[in-house]
């Protein structure tokens, strides 16, 4: 099993043996003294794991991270009923992760909620960012403070939360921030469905249609060929025809920007969808070329 390290200080003197013995041990023990880092908040399914395998697959000293971050979530959204499954998780883990830091809110935030904050930017307006206002500043700001206490050398994270994989990677040069981000391709249920620790929140009825994202978003890859406007259209009638499904954005954007591709945009592109199913807030992405 990991071990379960739940404060700062213990986290860090951790991670400071395993760079000390692998330089020491050279090769055998540890090819390259690398620390990779996962952030998650739990609840962890084969999309999270498929991240660790990843870093595992990296080498070096893998450290997991465990935590609900509460700057992320606005009034009225789900912070006490997100899903916390720490011994389901770790046992998940066994064989993947050295360390899991599942740290308190008051470890991570010991005066409250932080007045100090990694401020997204223009980026962080955008999207998940309109949607769910000063989401991407929690982000940041929790990921900042990870990156500070582990000082990964690589840290890994999913295309599923494309938007987040953007700001971060943007602070990461921003602040010449020394960690490198891996990014891992979204990992999907067999009729296409992204995997979201929210996808638990579904009934039977509400799951059937939640595929509709996915598909819509297959939809518009399709007809990408045909420029965006087309492409959009053929990703917007696939989610109107299903009344269960109301949707919250569809967009494609240039990847480097995460700006709206213009309607004669030509070259790789992503396409952005966020919708509801019954209470559930559901999110996927897909890469296409327009």
């Amino acid at each position: 099993m990991p071990e379960i390290i739940t404060t700062i200080a213990e986290l860090r003197a951790r991670v400071a043996d395993a760079r000390r013995v692998a330089h020491q041990d050279g090769p055998s023990d540890a090819p390259t003294g690398r620390v990779v880092l996962v952030p998650t908040m739990g609840a962890l399914h084969e999309g999270h794991l498929r991240l660790v395998s990843q870093a595992r697959d990296l080498g070096g000293f893998v450290v997991v991270s465990i935590f609900v971050n509460p700057l992320q979530f606005g009034p009225g959204e789900d912070l006490e009923r997100y899903p916390r499954t720490l011994d389901a998780d770790v046992t998940a883990l066994e064989g993947l992760a050295d360390v899991v830091f599942a740290p308190s809110a008051s470890e991570m935030y010991p005066s409250g909620p932080s007045e100090t904050r990694v401020i997204a930017g223009e980026s962080g307006l955008l999207f998940e960012g309109a949607s769910r206002p000063g989401h991407f500043d929690g982000v940041l700001t929790v990921v900042s403070k990870l990156f500070n206490i582990v000082q990964p050398d690589v840290a890994v994270f999913g295309q599923k939360d494309a938007q987040q994989v953007h700001v971060i990677g943007r602070m990461v040069d921003d602040l010449n921030l020394p960690v490198s981000i891996a990014v891992v391709d979204t990992v999907r249920e067999s009729d296409g469905l992204a995997l979201s620790s929210r996808n638990r929140y579904l009934d039977d009825d509400q799951r059937l249609a939640a595929v509709t994202l996915s598909r819509a978003l297959g939809a518009g890859a399709e007809r990408a060929g045909d420029g965006v406007e087309a492409s959009l259209r053929a990703a917007r009638a696939h989610v109107e025809a299903d009344p269960a499904v109301k949707l919250d954005y569809l967009a494609i954007v240039d990847p480097d920007t995460f700006r709206e591709a213009s309607p004669d945009h030509h070259g790789p592109a992503l396409m952005l969808i966020a919708a509801r199913v019954g209470t559930t807030r559901l999110i996927d992405n897909q890469r296409l070329t327009t």
